[in-house]
């Protein structure tokens, strides 16, 4: 069975709120990113990412299971969790071939531009410092090339 997907909703953050809303999961990945308002996704999209401590019902969500939440950097959004931005990011970078490049660096050039053409607030873990020097110039030049 598949969940309600974003052609139903007006806005993605509305059909966010009504999948896992009040629900234990956790926004992660290029969903995380579309909540954050650092991508706009994708027409007709169907798919959204979550943290889950157990597989879900819905077969167009991604659940990442993991034991439990403690370790993951989260923003609550009245009853919507999703992963802060240096979370979403560094999960990304560190499984970099398996992510939607387009959602991770159209909202790296997001992040970049709302904070004063820097990525002084993102924090990097050291073991993803080299993926993530390969591809910030890809996200200062986006908009250059879009």
């Amino acid at each position: 069975m598949i969940s309600a997907t974003r052609n139903e909703f007006l806005t993605v953050r509305a059909w966010h709120n009504a999948i896992v809303g009040g629900k234990e999961l956790i926004l992660r990945r290029t969903s995380a990113l579309e909540y954050l308002e650092l991508f706009n996704g994708y027409m007709r999209e169907k798919t959204i990412d979550v943290y889950a401590k157990q597989k879900g019902e819905f077969e167009n969500i991604n659940y990442h299971i993991v034991n439990g939440f403690d370790e993951i950097d989260t923003i609550r959004f009245g009853n919507v969790f999703c992963t802060s931005v240096n979370q979403t990011v560094n999960d990304m970078l560190s499984d970099f071939d398996n992510i939607d490049e387009q959602s991770l660096i159209e909202g790296l050039s997001g992040y970049y531009y709302a904070n004063n053409q820097s990525f002084d607030g993102l924090i990097i873990k050291p073991e993803n410092m080299d993926v993530f020097d390969s591809v910030k110039d890809w996200a200062i030049e986006y908009y250059d090339e879009v």
